[in-house]
Protein backbone atom coordinates (compact mmCIF):
# COMPACT_ATOMS: atom_id res chain seq x y z
CA UNK A 1 0.00 0.00 0.00
CA UNK A 2 1.46 3.36 -0.93
CA UNK A 3 1.47 6.21 1.54
CA UNK A 4 -1.68 8.22 1.06
CA UNK A 5 -1.25 11.84 0.20
CA UNK A 6 -1.06 13.90 3.36
CA UNK A 7 0.39 17.00 1.79
CA UNK A 8 -0.47 20.00 3.88
CA UNK A 9 -2.87 22.64 2.52
CA UNK A 10 -3.43 25.06 3.38
CA UNK A 11 3.63 42.61 30.29
CA UNK A 12 6.99 41.36 31.14
CA UNK A 13 7.76 39.32 34.26
CA UNK A 14 11.21 38.92 35.74
CA UNK A 15 13.18 36.28 33.87
CA UNK A 16 16.06 34.27 35.34
CA UNK A 17 19.44 35.36 33.96
CA UNK A 18 21.98 32.89 32.69
CA UNK A 19 23.91 31.43 35.62
CA UNK A 20 27.29 31.56 33.87
CA UNK A 21 28.56 34.95 32.74
CA UNK A 22 31.81 36.77 32.14
CA UNK A 23 34.99 34.81 32.77
CA UNK A 24 33.08 31.80 34.08
CA UNK A 25 30.93 31.66 30.96
CA UNK A 26 33.96 32.01 28.72
CA UNK A 27 35.78 29.21 30.52
CA UNK A 28 32.75 26.93 30.30
CA UNK A 29 32.27 27.58 26.58
CA UNK A 30 35.96 26.99 25.91
CA UNK A 31 35.78 23.70 27.81
CA UNK A 32 32.96 22.70 25.46
CA UNK A 33 34.99 23.60 22.41
CA UNK A 34 33.05 26.77 21.61
CA UNK A 35 34.50 30.22 21.08
CA UNK A 36 33.24 32.86 23.48
CA UNK A 37 30.77 35.39 22.09
CA UNK A 38 32.24 38.46 20.41
CA UNK A 39 32.34 41.57 22.57
CA UNK A 40 30.11 43.26 20.02
CA UNK A 41 27.05 40.99 19.69
CA UNK A 42 26.41 42.41 16.25
CA UNK A 43 29.66 40.89 14.93
CA UNK A 44 29.02 37.37 13.70
CA UNK A 45 31.20 34.44 14.66
CA UNK A 46 33.09 33.21 11.62
CA UNK A 47 34.17 29.82 10.32
CA UNK A 48 37.11 29.00 8.08
CA UNK A 49 36.14 29.47 4.45
CA UNK A 50 32.96 31.37 5.23
CA UNK A 51 32.24 34.01 2.60
CA UNK A 52 32.45 37.52 4.00
CA UNK A 53 29.43 38.61 1.97
CA UNK A 54 27.07 35.93 3.26
CA UNK A 55 23.56 37.13 4.20
CA UNK A 56 22.95 38.54 7.67
CA UNK A 57 22.41 35.90 10.31
CA UNK A 58 18.75 34.98 10.59
CA UNK A 59 16.74 34.96 13.76
CA UNK A 60 15.73 31.43 14.75
CA UNK A 61 12.42 30.38 16.32
CA UNK A 62 12.13 26.71 17.30
CA UNK A 63 8.63 25.66 18.44
CA UNK A 64 8.22 22.19 19.94
CA UNK A 65 4.82 20.64 20.65
CA UNK A 66 4.45 17.90 23.27
CA UNK A 67 2.74 14.61 22.26
CA UNK A 68 1.27 15.99 19.02
CA UNK A 69 0.73 13.18 16.51
CA UNK A 70 1.65 13.04 12.83
CA UNK A 71 -1.99 13.41 11.72
CA UNK A 72 -3.06 15.89 14.42
CA UNK A 73 -3.13 18.91 12.09
CA UNK A 74 -5.83 19.93 9.66
CA UNK A 75 -3.11 20.41 7.06
CA UNK A 76 -1.96 16.81 7.54
CA UNK A 77 -5.38 15.34 6.99
CA UNK A 78 -7.41 15.81 10.16
CA UNK A 79 -11.04 16.66 9.52
CA UNK A 80 -11.68 17.34 13.24
CA UNK A 81 -8.72 19.32 14.59
CA UNK A 82 -8.26 22.92 13.40
CA UNK A 83 -4.82 24.44 12.88
CA UNK A 84 -5.08 27.46 10.54
CA UNK A 85 -1.81 29.03 11.69
CA UNK A 86 0.24 25.88 11.29
CA UNK A 87 -1.48 25.43 7.92
CA UNK A 88 -0.21 28.89 6.98
CA UNK A 89 3.29 27.98 8.14
CA UNK A 90 3.14 24.93 5.88
CA UNK A 91 1.95 26.98 2.89
CA UNK A 92 4.81 29.43 3.39
CA UNK A 93 7.50 26.86 4.13
CA UNK A 94 8.72 23.30 3.58
CA UNK A 95 7.12 20.17 5.00
CA UNK A 96 9.06 17.00 5.82
CA UNK A 97 6.57 14.08 5.91
CA UNK A 98 9.30 11.68 7.06
CA UNK A 99 10.82 13.40 10.06
CA UNK A 100 11.78 11.39 13.12
CA UNK A 101 12.23 11.97 16.84
CA UNK A 102 12.50 9.71 19.91
CA UNK A 103 9.65 7.64 21.27
CA UNK A 104 9.06 10.04 24.18
CA UNK A 105 9.94 13.50 25.32
CA UNK A 106 13.22 13.69 27.28
CA UNK A 107 15.43 11.90 24.73
CA UNK A 108 14.08 14.02 21.88
CA UNK A 109 14.98 17.17 23.81
CA UNK A 110 18.46 15.86 24.57
CA UNK A 111 19.00 14.98 20.90
CA UNK A 112 17.84 18.42 19.75
CA UNK A 113 20.03 20.23 22.25
CA UNK A 114 23.24 18.23 21.65
CA UNK A 115 23.00 16.80 18.12
CA UNK A 116 23.80 13.40 19.65
CA UNK A 117 21.93 10.11 19.63
CA UNK A 118 20.72 8.75 22.98
CA UNK A 119 23.59 6.26 23.53
CA UNK A 120 26.02 9.21 23.70
CA UNK A 121 24.09 11.14 26.37
CA UNK A 122 22.46 8.21 28.19
CA UNK A 123 19.10 10.04 28.05
CA UNK A 124 16.78 7.28 26.79
CA UNK A 125 13.50 8.09 28.48
CA UNK A 126 11.83 9.94 31.36
CA UNK A 127 12.87 8.70 34.83
CA UNK A 128 13.85 5.01 34.49
CA UNK A 129 14.11 2.20 31.91
CA UNK A 130 12.73 -0.59 34.12
CA UNK A 131 9.07 0.33 33.70
CA UNK A 132 6.24 -2.12 34.31
CA UNK A 133 6.06 -5.26 36.48
CA UNK A 134 9.52 -6.68 37.26
CA UNK A 135 8.31 -10.25 36.76
CA UNK A 136 7.26 -9.44 33.21
CA UNK A 137 10.60 -7.90 32.23
CA UNK A 138 12.93 -10.49 30.72
CA UNK A 139 15.99 -8.24 30.76
CA UNK A 140 18.09 -6.19 33.14
CA UNK A 141 18.37 -2.67 31.79
CA UNK A 142 20.97 0.12 32.02
CA UNK A 143 20.57 3.17 34.20
CA UNK A 144 18.85 6.06 32.46
CA UNK A 145 20.41 9.52 32.64
CA UNK A 146 17.95 12.26 33.60
CA UNK A 147 20.37 15.22 33.79
CA UNK A 148 21.87 16.19 30.45
CA UNK A 149 25.64 15.79 30.98
CA UNK A 150 27.34 19.07 31.74
CA UNK A 151 30.21 18.37 29.36
CA UNK A 152 27.89 18.58 26.33
CA UNK A 153 27.48 21.80 24.46
CA UNK A 154 23.89 22.69 23.62
CA UNK A 155 22.61 24.44 20.53
CA UNK A 156 21.97 27.43 22.79
CA UNK A 157 25.63 27.44 23.87
CA UNK A 158 26.70 27.45 20.22
CA UNK A 159 24.31 30.19 19.11
CA UNK A 160 25.09 32.31 22.15
CA UNK A 161 28.78 32.09 21.27
CA UNK A 162 27.88 33.32 17.77
CA UNK A 163 26.35 36.48 19.21
CA UNK A 164 22.71 35.44 19.48
CA UNK A 165 20.36 36.43 22.28
CA UNK A 166 18.94 33.14 23.55
CA UNK A 167 15.62 32.52 25.25
CA UNK A 168 13.67 29.45 26.32
CA UNK A 169 10.12 29.36 27.66
CA UNK A 170 8.33 26.09 28.43
CA UNK A 171 9.13 22.45 29.15
CA UNK A 172 12.82 21.67 29.68
CA UNK A 173 12.95 18.07 31.02
CA UNK A 174 16.75 17.76 30.93
CA UNK A 175 17.61 18.12 34.60
CA UNK A 176 16.19 19.41 37.86
CA UNK A 177 19.24 20.85 39.65
CA UNK A 178 20.04 24.50 39.05
CA UNK A 179 23.24 23.58 37.21
CA UNK A 180 21.14 21.62 34.70
CA UNK A 181 18.52 24.28 34.12
CA UNK A 182 18.37 26.12 30.76
CA UNK A 183 19.77 29.29 32.36
CA UNK A 184 22.99 27.31 32.91
CA UNK A 185 22.91 25.62 29.49
CA UNK A 186 23.30 28.58 27.15
CA UNK A 187 20.02 30.45 27.53
CA UNK A 188 20.20 34.11 28.54
CA UNK A 189 16.55 34.12 29.56
CA UNK A 190 14.46 31.15 30.62
CA UNK A 191 11.21 30.26 32.32
CA UNK A 192 10.47 26.58 32.81
CA UNK A 193 6.96 25.26 33.34
CA UNK A 194 5.16 21.98 32.71
CA UNK A 195 2.87 19.56 34.47
CA UNK A 196 -0.36 21.56 34.41
CA UNK A 197 -2.10 23.86 31.96
CA UNK A 198 -3.94 25.88 34.60
CA UNK A 199 -2.67 26.77 38.09
CA UNK A 200 0.89 26.05 37.02
CA UNK A 201 4.17 27.00 38.64
CA UNK A 202 7.30 28.37 37.03
CA UNK A 203 11.04 28.08 37.60
CA UNK A 204 12.22 30.66 38.41
CA UNK A 205 9.06 31.76 40.14
CA UNK A 206 7.33 34.69 38.46
CA UNK A 207 3.94 36.29 38.82
CA UNK A 208 1.27 34.39 36.90
CA UNK A 209 -2.11 36.03 36.24
CA UNK A 210 -5.03 34.26 37.87
CA UNK A 211 -6.69 31.83 35.48
CA UNK A 212 -3.79 31.96 33.01
CA UNK A 213 -3.51 29.15 30.49
CA UNK A 214 0.06 27.87 30.16
CA UNK A 215 0.25 27.99 26.35
CA UNK A 216 -0.90 31.63 26.43
CA UNK A 217 1.51 32.53 29.25
CA UNK A 218 4.50 31.01 27.44
CA UNK A 219 3.52 32.80 24.25
CA UNK A 220 3.35 36.12 26.14
CA UNK A 221 6.94 35.55 27.24
CA UNK A 222 7.98 34.53 23.72
CA UNK A 223 6.60 37.62 21.98
CA UNK A 224 8.11 39.84 24.69
CA UNK A 225 11.47 38.22 24.00
CA UNK A 226 11.12 38.88 20.26
CA UNK A 227 10.20 42.51 20.88
CA UNK A 228 13.09 42.96 23.30
CA UNK A 229 15.71 41.54 20.93
CA UNK A 230 14.35 42.70 17.58
CA UNK A 231 17.51 44.67 16.88
CA UNK A 232 19.94 41.72 17.03
CA UNK A 233 19.94 38.04 16.04
CA UNK A 234 17.98 35.93 18.51
CA UNK A 235 17.27 32.25 19.14
CA UNK A 236 13.86 31.60 20.65
CA UNK A 237 13.13 28.06 21.85
CA UNK A 238 9.44 27.63 22.68
CA UNK A 239 8.85 24.05 23.91
CA UNK A 240 5.17 23.94 24.79
CA UNK A 241 3.73 21.53 27.34
CA UNK A 242 0.66 21.31 25.09
CA UNK A 243 -0.80 18.89 24.15
CA UNK A 244 0.45 16.60 26.93
CA UNK A 245 -1.94 15.29 29.58
CA UNK A 246 -3.66 16.32 31.78
CA UNK A 247 -6.31 17.19 29.23
CA UNK A 248 -7.11 20.79 30.17
CA UNK A 249 -8.32 23.46 27.80
CA UNK A 250 -10.20 26.73 27.57
CA UNK A 251 -13.94 26.24 27.73
CA UNK A 252 -14.79 28.21 24.60
CA UNK A 253 -12.68 25.87 22.50
CA UNK A 254 -14.06 22.76 24.17
CA UNK A 255 -17.61 23.85 23.36
CA UNK A 256 -16.57 24.59 19.78
CA UNK A 257 -15.31 21.05 19.22
CA UNK A 258 -18.22 19.41 21.05
CA UNK A 259 -20.36 20.69 18.20
CA UNK A 260 -18.23 18.96 15.56
CA UNK A 261 -18.56 15.38 14.33
CA UNK A 262 -15.60 13.07 15.06
CA UNK A 263 -13.57 11.89 12.08
CA UNK A 264 -10.85 9.28 11.52
CA UNK A 265 -10.41 8.52 15.21
CA UNK A 266 -10.08 12.21 16.11
CA UNK A 267 -12.90 12.83 18.54
CA UNK A 268 -11.83 14.28 21.90
CA UNK A 269 -13.07 17.90 22.17
CA UNK A 270 -10.70 18.81 25.02
CA UNK A 271 -7.67 17.51 23.15
CA UNK A 272 -8.83 19.34 20.03
CA UNK A 273 -9.20 22.52 22.11
CA UNK A 274 -5.61 22.11 23.35
CA UNK A 275 -4.40 21.82 19.76
CA UNK A 276 -6.34 24.99 18.91
CA UNK A 277 -4.58 26.91 21.69
CA UNK A 278 -1.22 25.58 20.52
CA UNK A 279 -2.08 26.79 17.03
CA UNK A 280 -3.08 30.22 18.40
CA UNK A 281 0.35 30.46 19.99
CA UNK A 282 2.08 29.85 16.69
CA UNK A 283 -0.15 32.45 15.07
CA UNK A 284 0.79 35.03 17.70
CA UNK A 285 4.52 34.38 17.25
CA UNK A 286 4.24 34.66 13.47
CA UNK A 287 2.09 37.77 13.89
CA UNK A 288 4.74 39.44 16.04
CA UNK A 289 7.41 38.65 13.44
CA UNK A 290 5.18 40.17 10.77
CA UNK A 291 4.48 43.25 12.88
CA UNK A 292 8.19 43.88 13.43
CA UNK A 293 9.02 43.13 9.78
CA UNK A 294 11.24 40.24 10.86
CA UNK A 295 9.50 37.41 8.99
CA UNK A 296 11.78 37.56 5.97
CA UNK A 297 14.88 37.12 8.09
CA UNK A 298 13.63 34.59 10.60
CA UNK A 299 13.81 30.81 10.44
CA UNK A 300 10.67 29.30 12.00
CA UNK A 301 10.67 25.57 12.77
CA UNK A 302 7.75 23.58 14.14
CA UNK A 303 7.73 19.93 15.23
CA UNK A 304 6.54 17.58 17.97
CA UNK A 305 8.65 15.67 20.49
CA UNK A 306 7.06 12.26 19.81
CA UNK A 307 4.00 10.66 18.28
CA UNK A 308 0.46 11.10 19.51
CA UNK A 309 -1.09 9.16 22.39
CA UNK A 310 -3.18 6.72 20.42
CA UNK A 311 -3.15 4.01 17.80
CA UNK A 312 -2.39 1.37 20.41
CA UNK A 313 -5.49 -0.79 20.11
CA UNK A 314 -4.91 -1.40 16.41
CA UNK A 315 -1.34 -2.47 17.28
CA UNK A 316 -2.58 -4.89 19.95
CA UNK A 317 -1.47 -2.69 22.85
CA UNK A 318 -3.63 -1.65 25.79
CA UNK A 319 -2.43 1.87 26.59
CA UNK A 320 -5.39 4.24 26.28
CA UNK A 321 -6.42 6.34 23.30
CA UNK A 322 -6.55 10.14 23.01
CA UNK A 323 -5.93 10.56 19.29
CA UNK A 324 -5.29 8.32 16.29
CA UNK A 325 -2.06 8.20 14.27
CA UNK A 326 -3.36 6.14 11.34
CA UNK A 327 -2.11 5.23 8.83
CA UNK A 328 0.96 5.00 11.07
CA UNK A 329 1.20 2.13 13.53
CA UNK A 330 0.98 2.60 17.31
CA UNK A 331 1.86 5.81 19.18
CA UNK A 332 3.94 7.54 21.84
CA UNK A 333 6.32 5.18 23.60
CA UNK A 334 6.58 2.86 20.62
CA UNK A 335 9.31 2.71 17.99
CA UNK A 336 6.82 1.87 15.28
CA UNK A 337 6.15 4.83 13.00
CA UNK A 338 3.26 6.24 15.03
CA UNK A 339 5.57 6.78 17.99
CA UNK A 340 8.53 8.40 16.25
CA UNK A 341 7.34 10.12 13.05
CA UNK A 342 6.05 13.66 13.61
CA UNK A 343 5.04 16.85 11.76
CA UNK A 344 8.06 18.99 10.80
CA UNK A 345 7.78 22.34 9.02
CA UNK A 346 10.44 24.96 8.29
CA UNK A 347 9.85 28.48 6.98
CA UNK A 348 12.69 30.76 5.84
CA UNK A 349 11.68 32.97 2.88
CA UNK A 350 15.19 33.78 1.53
CA UNK A 351 15.99 30.09 1.20
CA UNK A 352 12.81 27.99 1.05
CA UNK A 353 10.33 27.92 -1.79
CA UNK A 354 6.84 28.24 -0.27
CA UNK A 355 4.59 25.20 -0.21
CA UNK A 356 7.31 22.65 -0.90
CA UNK A 357 7.62 19.10 0.42
CA UNK A 358 10.91 17.29 1.05
CA UNK A 359 10.63 13.50 1.10
CA UNK A 360 14.17 12.91 2.42
CA UNK A 361 14.00 11.51 5.97
CA UNK A 362 15.26 13.82 8.69
CA UNK A 363 15.77 13.32 12.43
CA UNK A 364 16.09 15.34 15.63
CA UNK A 365 19.91 15.23 15.74
CA UNK A 366 19.94 17.18 12.46
CA UNK A 367 18.68 20.36 14.12
CA UNK A 368 21.92 21.43 15.80
CA UNK A 369 24.12 21.25 12.67
CA UNK A 370 21.34 22.83 10.62
CA UNK A 371 20.90 25.80 12.93
CA UNK A 372 24.63 26.30 13.36
CA UNK A 373 25.11 26.43 9.59
CA UNK A 374 22.25 28.87 9.18
CA UNK A 375 23.73 31.07 11.92
CA UNK A 376 27.27 30.92 10.55
CA UNK A 377 28.51 29.52 13.85
CA UNK A 378 31.15 26.94 14.80
CA UNK A 379 30.22 23.35 15.50
CA UNK A 380 31.09 22.22 19.03
CA UNK A 381 34.03 19.88 19.58
CA UNK A 382 31.89 16.87 20.44
CA UNK A 383 30.77 13.94 18.28
CA UNK A 384 27.71 14.92 16.25
CA UNK A 385 25.33 12.39 14.74
CA UNK A 386 23.17 14.65 12.61
CA UNK A 387 23.50 16.17 9.16
CA UNK A 388 22.72 19.74 8.19
CA UNK A 389 19.41 20.00 6.34
CA UNK A 390 20.42 23.30 4.70
CA UNK A 391 20.97 21.69 1.25
CA UNK A 392 17.42 20.36 1.41
CA UNK A 393 16.00 23.69 2.52
CA UNK A 394 17.56 25.25 -0.57
CA UNK A 395 16.37 22.44 -2.86
CA UNK A 396 13.91 19.77 -1.70
CA UNK A 397 15.31 17.36 -4.31
CA UNK A 398 18.93 17.75 -3.19
CA UNK A 399 20.80 15.10 -1.22
CA UNK A 400 22.67 15.11 2.08
CA UNK A 401 25.61 13.02 3.19
CA UNK A 402 23.56 10.58 5.26
CA UNK A 403 21.32 7.70 4.27
CA UNK A 404 20.76 5.88 7.56
CA UNK A 405 18.89 6.67 10.78
CA UNK A 406 19.42 4.75 14.04
CA UNK A 407 17.69 4.09 17.35
CA UNK A 408 18.73 2.20 20.47
CA UNK A 409 16.23 1.76 23.28
CA UNK A 410 17.49 -0.65 25.99
CA UNK A 411 14.45 -0.55 28.27
CA UNK A 412 10.73 -0.98 28.77
CA UNK A 413 7.75 1.35 28.43
CA UNK A 414 4.56 -0.16 29.74
CA UNK A 415 0.97 0.32 28.69
CA UNK A 416 -1.70 -1.13 30.91
CA UNK A 417 -0.74 -4.16 33.08
CA UNK A 418 0.39 -7.01 30.85
CA UNK A 419 0.89 -4.76 27.82
CA UNK A 420 4.02 -3.03 26.52
CA UNK A 421 4.31 0.04 24.34
CA UNK A 422 7.84 -1.19 23.72
CA UNK A 423 10.33 -3.73 24.99
CA UNK A 424 14.10 -3.30 24.46
CA UNK A 425 14.68 -2.71 20.76
CA UNK A 426 17.06 -1.30 18.18
CA UNK A 427 15.94 0.31 14.92
CA UNK A 428 17.67 1.19 11.69
CA UNK A 429 16.18 2.92 8.67
CA UNK A 430 18.12 2.92 5.41
CA UNK A 431 16.38 4.15 2.30
CA UNK A 432 12.83 2.81 2.30
CA UNK A 433 13.64 -0.12 4.59
CA UNK A 434 13.25 -0.17 8.37
CA UNK A 435 14.51 -3.02 10.55
CA UNK A 436 13.55 -3.53 14.19
CA UNK A 437 15.64 -5.89 16.35
CA UNK A 438 13.95 -6.89 19.60
CA UNK A 439 16.62 -7.67 22.16
CA UNK A 440 14.68 -10.11 24.36
CA UNK A 441 14.60 -12.85 21.73
CA UNK A 442 16.48 -11.44 18.73
CA UNK A 443 13.28 -11.20 16.69
CA UNK A 444 13.59 -9.15 13.51
CA UNK A 445 10.89 -7.14 11.77
CA UNK A 446 11.61 -5.64 8.35
CA UNK A 447 9.32 -3.17 6.61
CA UNK A 448 9.35 -1.32 3.30
CA UNK A 449 7.96 2.02 4.43
CA UNK A 450 7.38 3.28 0.92
CA UNK A 451 4.99 0.42 0.17
CA UNK A 452 3.86 -0.28 3.72
CA UNK A 453 3.89 2.83 5.96
CA UNK A 454 1.48 1.09 8.35
CA UNK A 455 4.09 -1.64 9.03
CA UNK A 456 1.68 -4.50 8.42
CA UNK A 457 3.90 -6.85 6.39
CA UNK A 458 7.07 -8.18 8.04
CA UNK A 459 9.57 -8.96 5.27
CA UNK A 460 12.29 -10.45 7.49
CA UNK A 461 11.61 -14.02 6.34
CA UNK A 462 11.14 -13.20 2.67
CA UNK A 463 14.17 -10.86 2.49
CA UNK A 464 16.62 -12.52 4.92
CA UNK A 465 19.77 -11.09 3.33
CA UNK A 466 18.43 -7.55 3.60
CA UNK A 467 17.43 -8.16 7.21
CA UNK A 468 20.88 -9.55 8.09
CA UNK A 469 22.69 -6.67 6.40
CA UNK A 470 20.68 -4.07 8.29
CA UNK A 471 21.03 -5.97 11.57
CA UNK A 472 24.82 -6.10 11.12
CA UNK A 473 24.97 -2.39 10.34
CA UNK A 474 22.85 -1.60 13.41
CA UNK A 475 25.16 -3.72 15.58
CA UNK A 476 28.24 -1.95 14.19
CA UNK A 477 26.66 1.42 14.98
CA UNK A 478 25.91 0.34 18.57
CA UNK A 479 29.49 -0.82 18.99
CA UNK A 480 30.84 2.43 17.56
CA UNK A 481 28.79 4.46 20.05
CA UNK A 482 29.53 2.01 22.89
CA UNK A 483 25.80 1.70 23.52
CA UNK A 484 24.89 0.01 26.78
CA UNK A 485 22.92 -3.18 26.17
CA UNK A 486 20.27 -4.81 28.34
CA UNK A 487 21.07 -8.34 29.47
CA UNK A 488 18.79 -11.34 29.83
CA UNK A 489 17.83 -12.29 33.37
CA UNK A 490 18.46 -15.88 34.34
CA UNK A 491 15.37 -18.08 34.37
CA UNK A 492 15.82 -18.64 38.09
CA UNK A 493 15.94 -14.95 38.89
CA UNK A 494 12.86 -14.25 36.81
CA UNK A 495 10.98 -17.02 38.56
CA UNK A 496 11.93 -15.61 41.94
CA UNK A 497 10.48 -12.18 41.19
Amino acid sequence: MSLRNRSMAACGNGIGPCAARGVIAGALLCSLGIAAAPADPGEPATRPGLAVDRPARPNIVLILADDLGWTDLSCSGSRYYETPNIDRLRREGMYFPQFYVSQNCAPTRACIMTGQYAPRTGVYTVTNLDRGPAAARKMNVPRNVTNLPRDRATVADVLKSAGYATGMFGKWHLGEGQEYQPSARGFDEAIVSAGRHFNFRTNPGVDVPEGAYLADFLTDRAVEFIEKHKGRPFFLYLPHFAVHVPLEAKERWIEHFKAKSPADGHKNPTYAAMIASLDESIGRVMGKLDELKLSDRTVVIFLSDNGGVGGYAAAGVDAGEITDNRPLRSGKGSLYEGGIRVPFVVKYPPMIEPGTTCDTPGIHVDLLPTLVELAGGRLPKQPLDGASLVPLLKDAKASIDRDTLYYHFPGYLQGQPGSWRTTPVGVIRQGDFKLMEFYEDGRLELYNLKDDPSEKTNLADTMPEKARALRDRLAAWRQDLKAEMPTLKSVEKRAAK
